[in-house]
């Protein structure tokens, strides 16, 4: 298996590149949202889903966690940007809940960080209800978590479950049991602030279990850039997320032809 690093110090030259490489997907037809209704125990859960109905077929799959503040509009949005370049995006619920503050949020992600298996069982429930949608190839799924999702993309991966990619956006590490990549399954990519507070200690342990257990990945650093550039803070985050989406979607589509 070929291990890849890439660190990225991002140039406006750069950033123009990858933005064309992201805008560069052929015109569409409306995209489709709804939401599918599903539990995990006694646990009611509402994914939002968002795809181009104009295509034929099955297709590819995007199983996006969301962030630490839930499944918010904003990453409603988010799912809908990925649907725009032909991927059925499946946002899973994880908390079955919006929280309303801080402390609703610190209340939701210290749960699941101190019971990594109901966080590998939430997720679990999540990708399950997403394979049984007709529109899905489901030997073609990639996942992409942001933040909180960064670290259920790590755990969930850890199962085994078979993903095509596992993609982490200014991901949450932490607190992963040693050996947990031994069991993952295709290729990992890594899009994360030089200035977020777990690098380098909780992101190079992340990518030292890939190394041992030979698992393909790739990684970007972005220079000047900080926890949660998805929502830029200044000039160096609009150029990392720029960047992050332009490479993500280039992965993708030599993944799946997409």
């Amino acid at each position: 298996m070929t291990i890849t690093r890439r660190l990225a110090l991002l140039g406006p030259a750069t950033v123009a590149l990858g933005a064309a490489a992201f805008s560069s997907a052929p015109a569409r037809a409306a995209i489709k949202a709804d939401s599918i209704d599903y539990s995990h125990g006694n646990t009611k859960l509402k994914a939002y889903v968002a795809y181009d109905d104009s295509v034929t077929g099955k297709r590819p799959a995007i199983f996006m966690v969301h962030a630490r503040n839930g499944l918010t509009d904003f990453a409603k949005q988010q799912a809908n940007d990925w649907s725009k370049l032909g991927y059925y995006v499946f946002a899973t619920d994880m908390f079955g809940m919006l929280p309303k503050n801080l402390e609703e949020i610190t209340a939701q992600t210290d749960m699941f960080r101190k019971d990594r298996a109901l966080m590998k069982a939430r997720a679990q429930a999540g990708f399950d209800t997403l394979t049984r949608q007709p529109l899905v190839d489901p030997s073609r799924i990639a996942l992409i978590g942001y933040c909180f999702g960064g670290t259920v993309g790590v755990e969930f991966g850890s199962t085994g479950a078979p993903l095509a990619a596992n993609v982490a956006i200014h991901g949450s590490f932490g607190g992963h049991a040693p050996g947990w990549a031994k069991n993952a399954k295709g290729m990992f990519l890594i899009l994360h602030g030089a200035e977020d507070p777990n690098y380098p200690v909780e992101f190079s342990r992340v990518i030292d279990e890939l190394k041992a257990a030979k698992t393909p990945f790739e990684v970007e650093l972005y220079s000047g850039t900080a926890h949660g550039f998805s929502e830029p803070k200044n000039k160096a985050e609009e150029r990392a997320i720029t960047q992050a989406k332009a490479t993500t979607g280039r992965t993708l589509k030599e993944l799946f032809g997409v």
